[in-house]
């Protein structure tokens, strides 16, 4: 049997509930709240977007509707602080209403926040 790599450990605890950070190619910042996973794919919506992606639960990089991999991945699973979880779980939910996009000053910290935080905890 094949021996798993740190980074393919890390993607496989991820779980309902988690955010994850990931990157695209223009830098685009992927804040991520898993929705479902399977054993070869993490489902994630991106919590500013509401967009809907699928990840390849060993590498970590958007799959595309054909199977093939796109354009951004997974680049830190690190657990956010209990404090700064419930401000983008806050954040998941008044997106998902269609609520007033205008940023609270708690998300605008939490964003400052993780400017810092997932660049210094890569996977």
């Amino acid at each position: 049997m094949e021996q798993m790599t740190d980074r393919e450990t890390a993607l496989r605890k991820l779980a309902v509930g988690d955010i994850f950070h990931g990157e695209c190619s223009n830098a685009a910042s992927l804040i991520c709240l898993v929705t479902s996973v399977t054993e070869t794919t993490i489902h994630a919506r991106r919590v500013t977007t509401q967009e809907d992606l699928v990840f390849d639960r060993q590498v970590g990089i958007v799959l595309c509707d054909d199977g093939t991999h796109g354009d951004g991945s997974i680049d830190s699973v690190a657990p956010l602080p209990p404090e700064m979880h419930d401000v983008f779980l806050g954040m998941d939910l008044r997106y998902g209403r269609g609520d007033d996009p205008k940023l609270t000053e708690a998300e605008k910290r939490a964003l400052y926040f993780i400017a810092d935080f997932y660049p210094a905890n890569p996977v």
